[in-house]
């Protein structure tokens, strides 16, 4: 045995970290020493650690595991006194190592939170980062599906083994994510569930890989609020975007402000934020990569006019196909798949572009809508 594969068995075992794993190292003289004078070597699941078994589902499902000893490991996580001991990686493992910004926020937001996660993701992709979130139902969902639909690379980190997947609802796109070029990344070996321990865990890979965070809608008490403090103690840029004083959704977004995170309004203010830490260039927004800015609602008349037919310069077949089934009231995913023939993540990737390009939006549901 190695020092890589004794990581991985080490991660295969409840109670050791990379903190304690140091002091093990130096007390029997390297990584694999310390595994091989372990006594008890249970795994998590109440089994004898078997790492040829480990190693081999990895092989079977194209995932590739990265310790702290492998060149590949990102060194934004190996500089961390408490990074993991093993990174499962489905898609690109490079990625982990490029400039990335984190994008958190409530599983419950807001119209106001779905339209910012998506513009601020796109954005940020578009000029070159990879966007870092963590594959939730809501804000982390809408971040990912941004960077997507401007073509850019985005991870998901998620709180369970890989083939645990959580939440189904976004499997789909997070074979989207890997299809094109971006990557699902866990901490947890095959067959680890989630639970309320594995989130937390997950939330500082999240920081971990980010040179900034950014929280767009997060209640006072939620996920989002640790991440945000894990990313302040480990020097991240911490940043959150402000709305309503009376919206309880975005509270937590306005205590992080009051509390001294940096207040962001466009995604030009987040790339000067991370531009001001050491040792950073300052990235452009690419040129007419801009989602355009949101029309301003007319008064209406007393006696409103018919629907007008909506506009269809500029579209792609599919886009005009999604477009022509949406109704102000919105449209689910299932319907637009069984009406147009296409499969989900192509409705989903379709309706992502038209949201971006201000001709549909996002409702919570699962429903699309024609902008209004």
């Amino acid at each position: 045995m190695d020092d890589r594969q004794a990581c991985i068995a080490f991660n295969l075992v409840e109670g050791v970290g990379s903190v304690g794993l140091k002091k093990l190292s130096t007390a029997h003289g390297g990584i694999a020493a310390a595994w091989m004078a372990r006594e008890d070597k249970t795994g998590r699941d109440g089994k004898p650690v078997d790492i040829l078994a480990e190693l081999d589902k990895a092989e079977r499902n194209g995932v590739t595991i990265l310790t702290p000893v492998d060149d590949g490991y990102p060194e934004s996580l190996r500089s961390i006194e408490s990074h993991p001991l093993a990174l499962y990686v489905k898609g690109d493992a490079s990625i982990l190592s490029k400039a990335a910004v984190a994008l958190v926020g409530t599983r419950k937001p807001s119209q106001y939170g779905l339209d910012q996660a998506l513009r601020f993701a796109h954005d940020l992709a578009g000029a070159g980062y990879v966007v870092v979130s963590g594959l939730a139902l809501g804000i982390d969902a809408a971040a990912h599906r941004g960077a997507l639909a401007a073509g850019g690379l985005t991870t998901g980190v998620i709180g369970s083994g890989l083939n645990c997947f959580y939440p189904q609802e976004n499997l789909q796109l997070a074979r989207e994510i890997v299809e094109k070029g971006g990557a699902i990344v866990s901490e947890f070996p095959f067959g680890h569930a989630p639970d309320r321990r594995t989130f937390p865990q997950r939330n500082h890979v999240i920081a971990g890989l980010s040179r900034g965070v950014l929280a767009i809608e997060a209640p006072a008490k939620s996920g989002t609020m640790i991440t945000m403090r894990i990313a302040a103690n480990l020097s991240r840029a911490v940043m959150a975007l402000p709305g309503r004083v009376d919206n309880q959704a975005g509270m937590g977004c306005l205590a992080l402000i009051r509390d001294g995170a940096t207040l962001v309004r466009s995604p030009e203010d987040v790339i000067e934020e991370l531009t001001a830490l050491p040792g950073l260039r300052r990235r452009a927004l690419a040129p007419g990569n801009a989602v355009p800015a949101a029309p301003r609602p007319a008064v209406a008349a007393p006696c409103a006019a018919p629907l007008a037919p909506p506009n269809l310069d500029g579209l792609d077949d599919d886009e005009k196909t999604i477009l022509a089934e949406l109704t102000p009231d919105g449209i689910s995913y299932d319907h637009l798949t069984r009406k147009t023939g296409m499969d989900v993540g192509k409705v989903i990737a379709t309706s992502m572009a038209l949201a971006v390009d201000k001709r549909a939006r996002i409702l919570p549901g699962g429903l699309v809508a024609l902008w209004a």
